[in-house]
């Protein structure tokens, strides 16, 4: 693959036959799939589906989530030329990946939107694929996370967040962005002892047992330090990663709808992100990039870094068997 072949190449989205392989296309031009993988709904032999939540009715804030996918997927187009770097393999190359497309779901019956996401999930699980979501607000995770444990059993989960999203509500038909996590506690989906919030920096009176390193350890010990810690923690256990872009401080990504200052550093994130390699992580999402709030475009862009970290991560933990 090489530069000049951005002369003739144009709607990987569409036109390319094979779903492994890097794509160069010129960035600013042709469909804007996610890293120009194909478009399809067909899994048959796909390891890993990128798929778009666009739903963000229980933000505390701004809204606008519904659009991250689109805008996630548009600044992946700087990204699909290029292997990732500083991982030592090409997951675009290695991996069959393809964008499944976005969840279709009736907006104004907003009741059903958690069985249709449930039922969507399942599906990319039953064709024997892996799922990476663009969300969306954070309530995304919950139903997610439903498909996942039937598959996998009680789940560690790893989330970066300003927020711990365990507030206390034992109404499960409530669709709330910042509860799910207690919900998903309560319901078994997910061990707490076993899983780690990182970046937290938000009062909350009940943890539910997570371990939580927050922003202030992260700045003070480093990311390398948290990395290991994670580690440490999650173990071999089948991990389930969730990435709130409002885990970063407002600096790097100000297109949220909950932004709470003093938080991670891009870098800080990507270090942590690429040192964590060889934990079991069985499927992910990056939620709550919210690009009306952010006419630069860097929170989509840090999404999207994300999302490839995400792929990288899941490929290392396939890599190891």
């Amino acid at each position: 693959m090489a530069l000049e072949d951005a002369k003739h190449q144009v709607d990987h989205a569409f036109t390319r036959e094979d779903m492994r392989g890097l794509s160069n296309e010129n960035t600013f031009g042709g469909a804007t799939s996610f890293l120009r993988r194909r478009y399809t709904k067909d899994l048959t032999g796909v390891d890993l589906a990128i798929t778009g939540i666009p739903f963000d009715q229980a933000v505390t804030n701004r809204t606008g989530t519904r659009l991250g996918p689109r805008a996630i997927r548009e600044a992946s187009a700087l990204q699909s030329p290029d292997a990732p770097y500083g991982w030592g393999y090409d997951p675009l190359s290695e991996l069959k990946i393809v964008d499944y497309g976005d969840l279709a779901f009736d907006y104004a019956m907003v009741s059903e939107f958690p069985g249709a996401l449930e039922a969507h999930i399942k599906g990319i699980l039953d064709a024997g694929a892996a799922s990476i979501c663009l969300g969306g607000d954070h309530y995304i995770s919950f139903p997610i996370l439903r498909a996942y444990a039937e598959r996998f059993g009680p789940l560690s989960l790893l989330q970066f967040d300003a927020h711990s999203d365990t507030w206390a509500d034992d109404n499960m038909d409530r669709i709330d962005h910042g509860t799910m996590f207690y919900k998903a506690v309560k319901l078994g989906l997910i061990d707490p002892a076993r899983s780690v919030q990182v970046g937290i920096r938000t009062h909350n009176p009940d943890t539910m047992g997570f371990n939580i390193i927050d922003a202030r350890e992260v700045h003070e010990s480093g990311p390398v330090a948290a990395a290991r810690k994670i580690k440490s923690i999650l173990g071999e256990h089948a991990t389930y990663v969730s990435f709130d872009i409002d885990g970063l401080d407002p600096a790097f990504a100000p297109g949220t709808g909950t932004p709470v200052w003093g938080g991670l550093t891009s870098a800080q994130a990507s270090i942590i992100l690429r040192d964590i390699a060889g934990i079991s992580m069985v499927g992910g999402d990056v939620v709550e990039v919210s690009p009306p709030f952010d006419t630069t475009g860097a929170t989509a862009i840090a999404g999207a870094h994300v999302a490839m970290e995400l792929i990288c991560l899941w490929g290392w933990t396939r890599r190891k068997g």
